[in-house]
């Protein structure tokens, strides 16, 4: 008898779907009995053999001994790798001898099995139910712990199951199971506030005017600055004042966390915006991602998010010249051999770091100890050509009793978020227009810059001194141009003024200042 049940893989961060087929075979004795798994399967498939065949005895159903067992995995052509088709392989041998009554040919399995008849969490769930759907598959049965994230998916009906005994249960009509649900409507409503607020920053106002300027036009952003000034502080406040994820947004960004394992329990959609920080120790695959099986890196995690580089020079040059290609194209592309994965990598990049290696160049409050030579060998480890992407170059100074002890009205990240809002909003209509995809004015392409930020005659003069004066490249001609029309943006000008260039102008000259 050939049975055939659902499944799904991972490729990179997309699902596509897979047909589990089952033939027994029966077979006069049980030592010429047999169990193949084919359709490419790795290791860990292969090994789901022994999973399958003790949960079935563990479950009180009845393993085929007497039988050959082979199982098909379709397409063949696509490797299925991980434990996530153990389900789905039980499944398939149960109703190919006739052990689960109800009609599972349109069902979708997915769940590791442990040899109790558990079934356990699998990383990437969401990929997977989204592939079953395209492939016109409305009922899907995961692991509990995934019931969440599953039910995102709208069109499907998910259950989720803790064990064989309670999936038998449901499809013997014994106790049925409730399906998992989710509220798309409410999804944001538990999202938390960042947890540094803009108004806890003390000082630093050309910072905070950067911060805003950043996240109005989603601009990379490098603080620099003696120890202790607030960057890292700043930093984590730019979450806080970004616009609210879309839920295509945070769906992109969970199926991401999904693959990679790091999906906090229970949670169903990302309800923040990433914030990646990772140490600088860190190796290029965590960075860039990889493995055998490619999963996420860094890049990938902060992708509708933050990326924050702290202390900038003390990461090895290999690993930040990979940030080039996802800062340029918003995607990183992972070849091995046997293939190659693509993730999205549409983030911004916030560093920090310090003046020099004691920290304390152009601190009127403290000597710095370091040599010219040193400070120029300590700046020369960030290359010309990573610099040359960050858009705003902001020097972040040491503040004086004064200052730091000074009353001031501090503005709330909420505050500024809304300026941010409205900034987007008068920008949004321009990208409807525009020649390729954009999101923000950061990613405006060449074509693009040259139509939407004209210069009046005042503004393009000034902006011909800076070229000549600062040596800047083509690509920081029009990084300055689309800093400049975001600038516009927040005042809710339709001309890039002589103004909003000097501003722009401004934010990125500590280039020359320290490189």
């Amino acid at each position: 008898m050939i049975s055939t049940v659902y499944t799904a893989g991972i490729e990179g961060v997309n699902g596509f779907p897979v047909s589990v087929e089952c033939a027994l075979e029966e077979v006069l004795e049980e030592r010429n009995g047999g169990f193949d798994v084919v359709g490419l399967p790795d290791n860990a498939v292969k090994e789901a053999k022994e999973r399958v065949r003790n949960a079935i005895l563990s479950s009180g159903k009845i393993f085929p001994a007497c039988a050959r067992i082979t199982v098909n995995m379709a397409p063949a052509d696509k490797k299925k790798a991980g434990s996530s088709y153990d389900l789905a392989l039980l499944m398939a041998v149960l109703s190919a001898d006739g052990q689960v009554s109800s009609d599972i040919s349109r069902f979708c399995f997915i769940g590791e099995l442990s040899l109790l008849g558990w079934i356990r969490p699998v990383n990437g769930v969401l990929c997977m139910v989204l592939a079953a759907r395209e492939a016109g598959i409305t009922t899907v049965f995961v692991p509990k712990e995934n019931g969440a994230e599953a039910s995102v998916v709208e069109g499907v009906t998910v259950y989720g199951v803790s064990n064989l005994s309670a999936l038998f249960d449901h499809l013997e009509g014994k106790m049925p199971l409730n399906p998992v649900t989710f509220d798309r409507k409410n999804y944001l409503s538990v999202a938390g506030k960042a947890s540094v607020d803009l108004s806890d920053v003390k000082g630093q106002q050309f910072a905070k005017r950067a911060l805003e300027i950043a996240a109005a036009g989603g601009h990379n952003l490098l603080l620099i600055g003696p120890p202790g000034t607030g960057k890292s502080m700043l930093a984590k406040c730019l979450p806080g004042i970004l616009p609210e994820m879309t839920f295509e947004e945070a769906l992109e960004s969970t199926k991401i966390y999904s693959c990679a394992g790091v999906l906090p329990d229970g949670v169903a959609l990302l309800p923040t915006r990433p914030f990646r920080a990772p140490h600088h120790t860190m190796s290029a695959v965590a960075l860039a991602g990889g493995g055998a099986v490619p999963k996420p890196g860094e890049v990938s995690l902060a992708h509708n998010g933050v990326l924050f580089l702290d202390e900038l020079p003390e990461f090895p040059k290999q690993v930040t010249e990979i940030l080039r290609q996802p800062l340029e194209d918003g995607e990183i592309t992972i070849t091995r051999a046997l293939g190659h994965c693509t993730f999205p990598t549409r983030f911004m990049m916030v560093c920090a770091m310090n003046p020099c290696r004691c920290g304390n160049y152009g601190n009127p409050q403290k000597k710095c100890t370091c040599r010219k030579e040193d400070i120029q060998k300590y700046m020369a480890r960030i290359s010309g050509p990573l610099l040359d992407r960050i858009d705003l170059q902001v020097e972040v100074p040491a503040l004086s009793f004064e200052d730091f002890s000074a009353a001031e009205e501090r503005e709330s990240s909420e505050s500024v978020r809304c300026r941010v809002n409205r900034a987007r909003a008068f920008a949004k209509e321009r990208f409807e227009k525009v020649s390729q995809p954009a999101h923000c004015n950061a990613e405006l392409s060449p074509r693009d810059v040259g139509r939407f930020c004209l210069l009046e005659k005042e503004a393009e003069e000034l902006l011909r001194q800076a070229y000549n004066s600062l040596g800047l490249s083509a690509r920081g001609h029009d990084r300055i141009l689309r800093v400049a029309r975001t600038i516009a943006d927040l005042a809710g000008s339709e001309k890039v003024s002589a103004a909003h260039v000097a501003e722009a102008i401004r934010l990125r000259k500590l280039d020359r200042k320290y490189f």
